[in-house]
């Protein structure tokens, strides 16, 4: 999963960027852009245009070869629907985004600031699950099971999340360069390789700490080790390129 964070100043840029993107990587004949779609060259195009813009990219990469036949049951009883899985990658990705736009608020001097929480709409997704998950959470602020990140609620606005169809929001479009560029940088295509060169070429704007670290921040990895995986030389690319922990990817 992955987020582009956008100011609200320059929201009614963001269809214009996208414009010139897509005609400069001659991406015209659908009314909306679907990174995957795309040749490596428009790819790389692309890429390096989202690299140059005022914006902030965060990604999420879950390895699901670990879940295999698992079954959280108090999760799914929790829960109450069956998309936990994906509201739990939800969490991991906002608590950094609202970690970066609470950061920003402190250095801009904009306190009451809110983010805006935009969602490409799926039909077996709903607002009133997003709504229960991140209630519940809410509700265990300061007494979370899991508490070595948080959600900053200072920045959170229950009023402020909404579902718009892909073609309709660019942003989402930019969201979707995010996730389509890493997923293929550690997904084995059926040719038998992956290529990470589209998400290093987002480094620019991949958020990074105040120490300058992008892992555990603008690229984050779930779980942390993937040591005994069998990764090959491809797959660790992107990794290594983020500075994540040779130790945890060797076998």
């Amino acid at each position: 999963m992955a987020a582009a964070v956008i100011r609200k100043e320059n929201e009614s840029k963001v269809a214009p960027w996208l414009r010139t993107m897509r005609d400069t990587a001659r991406n015209l004949q659908a009314p909306d852009m679907h990174f995957r779609k795309l040749s490596d060259k428009q790819k790389r195009i692309i890429a390096g245009e989202i690299s140059g813009l005022p914006v902030r990219l965060f990604a999420v990469v879950s390895n699901k070869r670990n879940m295999r036949q698992h079954n959280n049951k108090y999760a799914r009883k929790v829960s109450g629907h069956k998309h936990w899985f994906y509201w739990w990658v939800t969490r991991l990705l906002l608590e950094r985004v609202t970690d970066f736009c609470a950061d920003r608020n402190k250095l801009d001097g904009t306190p009451d600031r809110k983010l805006q929480i935009e969602f490409s709409r799926r039909k077996d997704l709903r607002l009133d699950d997003f709504t229960d998950y991140f209630t519940r959470l809410w509700a265990q602020r300061g007494n979370e099971v899991l508490s070595k990140r948080r959600i900053n609620w200072s920045v959170f606005d229950f009023q402020k999340v909404y579902f718009f169809d892909h073609r309709n929001r660019a942003g989402l479009q930019f969201a979707d360069v995010v996730a389509s560029s890493f997923y293929q940088a550690v997904n084995i295509h059926p040719h038998g390789r992956c290529c990470g060169d589209y998400a290093i070429m987002l480094e620019p704007r991949i958020h990074r700490n105040s120490n300058g670290k992008a892992v555990n921040e603008g690229f984050t990895i779930w779980p942390h080790s993937l040591s005994g995986l069998g990764l090959s030389e491809d797959q660790k690319a992107v990794f290594r390129h983020y500075g994540y922990p040779e130790n945890r990817l060797t076998d």
